[in-house]
């Protein structure tokens, strides 16, 4: 068991390791994705070429530039609300990397590349393009990031630290799910507790023998949302996928959308109800839903009231363009 003091032993509510990309953030029109024939609302893996060709087709459109990844938008998050994160990830000695680290470290993360020589290459870049309807479409080119390995994590922050908190999009490389198996097995050694989003339904679908080697029945906190669930379990309904999602996972939330989220304790089912809200963008709301909870519960609030604070950062999230929200927007949420 780990101990419920804790809190005043580790240095790092959490530590993160994940795809470090610089997103790209633009406005898009359905027919756009049409004519370049890219998958809607899917989170796509292409070539540098394809990615600097969907550039060039939006004519020069006006994109926001940010730091991201979904690991490194939950570390943020936790670190906006006054919490402490570390975060593990590869960025190359390149501009984007430059904006990378200065952007994290501005964030007040602690990263694995303060003070690292960086490769030469390609820092990894997400083209996040939303269309009218508020739907989010990602064409990601992983770039150096598809290099992360075992060499990437940091021991000594793993142990302390009270969570290790994993994308799932790490499973997408053999590299990537080494470094995952062994942040989970340092972290088991050093009575750490783990955490993992599953982050995508087709990513789901597509390796979900390697999540279920890497989840088994040793993940203290799952994270997903209802079709993520569904991909995992096999299950039909959303019934059926949280009754098999307890053989795996110690703890639980599926988050639902508009309609809140659910919560499994470890002992009982909590529903947190969903904040009414206009949505405009919703990049970003899973992962700063997982970075507010996490900071809950890894400051003292429990599992009702940190799905309360999740759900409100997330609805507050998906109100607005891009996956976060100012220092001022989270500390008012705190009040």
């Amino acid at each position: 068991m780990v101990s419920t003091n804790t809190k005043h032993m580790k240095k790092y509510n959490v530590y993160g390791v994940g795809n470090a990309l610089v997103d790209l953030e633009c406005k898009i029109t359905a027919e756009f994705l049409e004519e370049q024939q890219v998958a809607k609302g899917l989170m796509t893996l292409v070539d540098e070429a394809t990615q600097q060709r969907l550039l060039e087709a939006m004519l020069h459109q006006d994109y926001e530039r940010k730091s991201g990844g979904s690991a490194a938008n939950t570390m943020i998050a936790i670190s906006q609300l006054g919490g402490s994160a570390y975060y593990s990830c590869k960025v190359a000695a390149d501009e984007f990397g430059d904006f990378y680290l200065a952007d994290m470290n501005n964030a007040g993360v602690e990263t694995n590349l303060d003070g690292q020589t960086r490769q030469a290459g390609t820092t990894g870049k997400c083209l996040l393009m939303v269309s009218e309807d508020s739907d989010r479409t990602m064409n990601t080119f992983l770039g150096i990031s598809s290099e992360l390995s075992t060499q990437e994590l940091s021991a000594l922050a793993i142990q302390s630290s009270e969570y290790v908190y994993l994308e799932g999009y790490l499973v997408a490389t053999q590299r990537g799910f080494s470094a995952m198996k062994k942040a989970f097995s340092i972290a088991e050694k050093h009575g750490v507790h783990t955490s993992i989003t599953l982050s995508d339904p087709s990513l789901v679908q597509a390796f979900r023998p390697k999540f279920q080697e890497v989840i088994g029945a040793s993940v203290d906190l799952l994270f997903c949302n209802e079709d993520e669930a569904k991909a995992y379990t096999g299950a039909s309904s959303l019934l059926e996928a949280r009754e098999a999602l307890k053989k795996d996972a110690k703890r639980f939330v599926i988050t639902m959308g508009k309609n809140g989220a659910m919560i499994f304790d470890g002992d009982t089912f909590i529903d947190i109800e969903p904040f009414r809200v206009k949505a405009l963008d919703t990049n970003g709301a899973g992962d700063m839903f997982a970075g507010s909870f996490l900071y809950g519960i890894t400051n003292g609030i429990g599992y009702a009231e940190a799905g309360k604070l999740a759900t409100k950062a997330a609805s507050m999230v998906v109100e607005q363009y891009g996956p976060r929200l100012s220092w001022h927007q989270m500390q008012d949420l705190l009040e």
